[in-house]
């Protein structure tokens, strides 16, 4: 009880020491992590900090995220309120911050802007700007431009553009940050693999062998964000065609380059409303590209609850609706071919705890996906697809703030490893399992258990690429 007295006194006075400006900047360094519409009725720190313990992002256990805003905003002699020096909040901001370099890239900008740069942009924006919105700081007029979709982490077009006519130095910092993405995804795709792959190019009799279509949405809300995949089948025991893959998912880079490497068509997307996602999925449907794919692959990274993923507009999506739109009753062109979809999403609220296993400990409590195999002669309408869930039903997801999710992670790096010695899907995915269940946060407290589920008739093996991979990549 004393304990929460004192955080909860701590955090009023840092409260009674931020002003409307200060207050503002904290808003919009959040607008990562939380909801724009509820931001909307922040009126003072106290209403912020309410919303981050909310999402548990602040307590009286682990504070960090506050000191890093405050950080963020330089107001440095608030950080000894609780417990930190500048100096340490730089330290342990490699691996402990939450706000995105976008945020940060965004914040630095609206501190560059001039009072007359701003009447400036506000009038070569006036068509893009609500009518009633005459007067507007730097900061206010950056977040009315996301919420229009007229700016985000991958759209930047509309900056760039209004930075060079109002004053081309502006340039310099989108320019900064850009450059920090191009050598961040350059980093990703050079992860290590322990074992060098063999190159064989026999695929065994009675398997499958991919080639189809891959998407890829990614939305600007991180934890994760969205993606949709690829296509794979045969309507023999071997799949022969070249295939492609849709993705819908933030932090693509890296699976774009993967499933590319695999011969697969890739197709990206970028902050797509619900709407928008299930418009694609019909779009998808009815392509005609199909007859010629040997299988569907289907990528989301987004947030999400259990069953539901969501889009840029914070909008539910089923994940049983978008897998409904390509069952061989609604989509004939992919029956008998395989469809897959990888989801890096939350599925609840609840942390995984590290448990200590006993030898020969039984574990009868798993979290099963319904199974929708039916038993009969004539293939299923519901046959042959595969969902690849980050994380069983009722838990939350981790992500790792530079190199991605731990789900990603490992599947771009167990494909890499495991296709060349042509393991098929199921397999690969027990070893992304096991490399996901033995992560765990700085603390060792936080864990993860991804969960595949499936209805395959028949072995997936991905065709051995003549290329090494993306990480052996120069």
């Amino acid at each position: 009880m004393g304990d929460d007295i004192k955080f909860h006194q701590q955090l009023l006075v840092i409260d009674e020491n931020l002003g409307t400006e200060e207050v503002e900047a904290l808003k919009f360094l959040c607008s990562d992590l939380l909801s724009f519409k509820k931001l909307e009725t922040v009126e003072s720190a106290q209403d912020i900090f309410q919303l981050l313990m909310a999402k548990d992002l602040l307590n009286k256990e682990d504070t960090f995220i506050l000191a890093e805003l405050l950080y963020r905003i330089r107001c440095h002699f608030l950080l000894q309120k609780l417990g930190y020096t500048k100096e340490t909040v730089q330290e342990n901001l490699p691996w402990k911050g939450k706000v995105s370099r976008y945020r940060q890239m965004l914040y630095e900008l609206s501190e560059d802007i001039t009072s007359e740069d701003l009447k400036r942009a506000m009038f070569l924006l006036r068509d893009q700007l609500p009518k009633k919105l005459t007067n507007m700081s730097s900061l206010e007029l950056l977040t009315c431009l996301e919420k229009q979709d007229h700016l985000a982490e991958n759209n930047l077009e509309i900056l760039e553009k209004i930075c060079m006519d109002i004053s081309p130095d502006l340039l310099k910092t989108v320019n900064k940050y850009k450059m920090e993405r191009v050598s961040l995804a350059q980093q990703e795709s050079s992860l290590p693999v322990k074992e060098t792959a063999s190159f064989s190019h026999h695929i065994p009799e009675g398997r499958f062998h991919s080639g189809g279509d891959v998407g890829l949405l990614t939305s600007s809300q991180e934890t994760p964000i969205k993606s949709l995949g690829s296509n794979i089948y045969d309507s023999r025991s071997l799949w022969e065609h070249a295939g492609s893959v849709h993705f819908i998912a933030a932090r693509q880079e890296m699976l774009a380059q993967v499933f590319t490497w695999l011969g697969l068509d890739v197709k990206t997307y970028t902050d797509k409303t619900s709407v928008e996602i299930k418009n694609l999925m019909q779009e998808w449907q009815s392509s005609k590209d199909h007859r010629e794919r040997d299988c569907f692959v289907c990528c989301i990274l987004s947030h999400g609850e259990l069953g539901l993923v969501y889009g840029i507009d914070e909008r539910e999506v089923p994940i049983r609706t978008i897998m409904s739109y390509f069952t061989a009753r609604q989509c004939p062109q992919l029956a008998e071919k395989p469809k897959l979809f990888f989801i890096q999403a939350c599925q609840g609220k609840e942390i995984q705890q590290a448990v200590y296993i006993e030898a020969d400990a039984q574990n009868p409590d798993l979290f099963p996906i319904q199974q929708l195999i039916s038993p009969s002669e004539s293939i299923p309408e519901e046959a042959d697809f595969l969902l690849g869930m980050a994380t069983v039903g009722g838990y939350a997801s981790f992500r790792h703030i530079q190199h991605g999710t731990w789900y990603i992670q490992a599947l771009c790096n167990k494909l890499q490893l495991l296709v060349p010695r042509g393991e098929d899907i199921l397999s690969i995915l027990t070893e992304v399992n096991e490399d996901v269940s033995k992560r765990a946060d700085n603390l060792g407290k936080k864990k993860q258990m991804p969960q595949p589920a499936y209805t395959l008739r028949k072995k997936l093996i991905f065709p051995v690429p003549r290329s090494p991979p993306p990480s052996q990549q120069q």
